[in-house]
């Protein structure tokens, strides 16, 4: 990262969001940020003086104002905070946009750009991830955000690296915790610093990251952070491959196999639904009848992808088959060429990422990881099991 510079005006890009004449800037400083969102706070929260801000009527000379003529209390606007490792694309502008439209169009959008370096282990990619801040701020001001704050890592991590953590606990030594040893204590610390630097009402992340987003939940929430945490959905491309920015160091071919990620869990997601369909139209049958006999007479053992999923639409259970189902797509993705190298595929409670029973009743994660050539993807879904019970 480059050294603290005076703000400085990005491209000339055209906004979506609702000022289209909005100024935007990039800013490489904590106090640079601060001044800029003071002035904004200034700007947005002064009331016009002397009329009422919905009907603009003034008080006669001499008279005292009723108070429908009184003017509104100023309100500040509110900040939101997008944070981000740099190389956006579509799925970081829609957090951006996603912002936007939380705190209006006299609210401040903030989008970081810093490549922390506390979330990288060894042998991982921290000097090969992409550095493209011109790119992104084209894209954060088309997408409606006010400010890139582009720190250098003194700016965030004065004097080193920091000797106090953040620590994620038994949730972030899972999963991707277990694969990436100390990757969730880097993540939450430099989160927990953006968010005191950046001093926001809200902050987005997309649910791609889904643990990452659930520690985050849990540390705002133990540690009492004043800020809401919001997730937003997984951005895809029109083949379902979930947007990442490491998607660009895959070869053709090497495409076509990441697929599997989502395909694995597009089948799941059927999976669970023909189950859930099968359980509902049973139910709906007389008592008397077994449960065999009802599917017999429904036909459903025909219209099931498989004697398997017929079995799983007795009462309980369903949560094997639906990782069954997951996994019979990323075995045969592992005999592609290039193949597909599973680190791991989980069903897990979303309130701490333990795996859930094959009787699980209600939210659960399907999570994905595996690398490809040497890209490592990850990808998720959230179910819901026990809907239509």
């Amino acid at each position: 990262m480059s050294s603290t510079s005076p703000v400085s005006s990005a491209p000339s890009v055209s906004s979506s969001a609702p000022a289209a004449s909005r100024a935007f800037t990039l800013v490489r400083t904590a106090d640079e940020l601060h001044a800029l969102a003071a002035r904004h706070a200034a700007a947005g929260s002064t009331p016009t003086a002397g009329s009422n801000p919905t009907t603009g009527s003034r008080p006669t000379a001499g008279s005292s104002p009723s108070p429908e003529d009184r003017p509104a209390p100023a309100r500040a606007p509110r900040t939101a905070v997008v944070m981000t490792m740099g190389a956006l694309h579509e799925g970081h502008a829609t957090l951006v946009r996603t912002a936007r439209e939380h705190v209006g169009p006299h609210g401040l959008v903030v989008v970081t750009v810093f490549v922390n370096p506390l979330q990288f282990g060894a042998g991982e990619d921290l000097d090969r991830y992409p550095r493209t801040l011109d790119a992104d701020l084209e894209t954060a001001a088309a997408a409606g955000a006010d400010t890139v704050f582009a720190p250098s890592a003194d700016e965030v991590y004065p004097g080193g690296e920091p000797q106090v953590r953040i620590t994620a606990g038994p949730m972030g030594e899972r999963l991707e915790g277990a694969s990436r040893p100390g990757h969730f204590d880097g993540m939450l610390t430099v989160v927990a610093k953006l968010l005191h630097l950046t001093r926001p009402d809200l902050a987005l992340f997309g649910q791609k990251d889904a643990q990452q987003l659930a520690l985050i939940r849990r540390m705002a929430r133990d540690l009492n952070f004043p800020v809401e945490i919001v997730g937003v959905p997984t951005v895809r491309e029109p083949d379902g491959l979930a947007l990442s920015s490491r998607n660009r160091y895959l070869s053709g071919r090497e495409r076509r196999t990441a697929l599997a990620l989502s395909r694995a869990l597009f089948a799941a997601a059927d999976r669970l639904a023909a189950q859930q369909a099968l359980r509902a139209r049973a139910a709906s049958l007389p008592g008397s009848e077994s449960r065999a006999e009802a599917l017999s007479r429904l036909g459903e053992a025909r219209a099931a992808a498989d004697a398997h999923a017929v079995a799983q639409a007795t009462e309980g259970g369903g949560a094997d088959a639906v990782r069954a189902a997951a996994r019979a797509v990323l075995d045969e993705a592992a005999k592609a060429d290039p193949p597909l190298a599973l680190d791991y595929l989980a069903l897990v409670d979303p309130a701490d990422f333990t795996e859930v029973a094959d009787d699980h009743d209600g939210e659960a994660i399907l999570a994905v990881a595996a690398r490809v050539g040497t890209t490592r993807l990850i990808d998720n879904i959230p179910l819901t099991f026990g809907a239509t019970k």
